[in-house]
């Protein structure tokens, strides 16, 4: 993969005639004469002729780009101004323009990242809060799935570590450049040891809520990762441990809980999950990938309890 930071490096992996996937607000991002605006979308068309996929957004855009990329075999070049992650994985999750999960695969052909912090300035709180606990998520579950490597270790503890330094000052000051450029790089970290890692059974359990409900990917995450961290306790505790170490805390669960305040983030019932959610989703989520990863087995009675303690 490909790593460049700063806008004057993507014309070079753009290619002679991108089809850029991003939302309209992007459009000063890269000039091209193919895009596609709906973000996300089950439907997109890529047209004949382009070589390269450009997204630029978030994670639906860059999902949006990576079901387009897989069907096609075009290169994808991503331009990520969240802090989600989605940029260093090929599979992806095919949602309609109102959220819902209409599907998804693998098979994207990821050829570069191009990291630009101005890009996040404006970035909201709560997008700010739930797509940087994503990526915290990220660095958490690298430590204990079973494809951890060293290399994935690494990059877990360094983002985990720039995270929780940037993050509440990101929050504090939102147009802080410092700030971005710090938190950026931690999500660039967590990406990277997702990339070589897997997921697990907090995000299993985001998964499985957000794809039946709608709620935002990163704000699930926020509230899952903390019951996920304290379900796996007792089989993961020494790579838990060094999560918090990374954190500066000795309680990681907690300390996540505190950085998922700074969203707002304390209930299920605030994004709109339905009483009757955590059992709904309960069996689909035990059979999830992230479920089957996860150090601990999983049922689908531990996922409805788990769920039912943050609902």
């Amino acid at each position: 993969m490909i790593v460049r930071w700063g806008l004057d490096e993507l014309a070079a992996l753009a290619g002679e005639r991108p089809f850029v996937i991003a939302s309209p607000r992007w459009r000063q991002v890269i000039d091209a004469a193919d895009r596609w605006e709906e973000i996300p979308s089950h439907r997109i068309e890529v047209p004949e002729g382009v070589d390269t996929i450009v997204a630029v957004g978030g994670g639906s855009a860059i999902d949006t780009a990576k079901a387009a990329s897989s069907s096609t075999g075009l290169p994808l070049v991503s331009v990520p101004t969240t802090y989600s992650g989605a940029e260093w994985t090929a599979f992806y999750g095919v949602r309609d323009p109102d959220r819902r999960m209409r599907g998804g695969g693998t098979g994207a052909r990821l050829h570069a990242i191009v990291y630009e912090p101005e890009l996040t300035l404006d970035l909201p709180r709560a997008e700010t809060v739930g797509t940087a606990l994503n990526a915290l998520a990220h660095c958490a579950e690298a430590l204990y799935v079973r494809e951890r490597t060293m290399e994935s270790d690494r990059d877990a503890l360094a983002g985990a570590e720039l995270i929780g330094e940037w993050l509440p000052r990101a929050v504090d000051t939102p147009r802080d450049l410092e700030a971005r450029t710090g938190l950026l790089r931690g999500a660039c970290h967590a990406g990277a040891a997702l990339g070589a890692s897997m997921l697990a059974l907090g995000h299993a359990l985001a998964q499985g809520l957000g794809g039946r409900y709608g709620a935002p990917h990163g704000a699930l995450n926020a509230l899952t990762l903390p019951v996920a961290l304290r379900f796996n306790q007792s089989v993961a505790g020494d790579a838990i441990a060094r999560f918090g170490q990374a954190l500066g805390s000795d309680n990681p669960a907690a300390k996540v809980e505190q950085l998922a305040l700074l969203g707002g983030f304390e209930r299920l019932r605030d994004l709109g999950i339905p009483e009757q959610g955590p059992a709904r989703v309960a069996a689909a989520v035990a059979e999830r990938p992230g479920s089957k990863a996860n150090p601990r087995p999983v049922t689908p009675a531990d996922v409805e309890e788990l769920l039912r303690s943050i609902w």
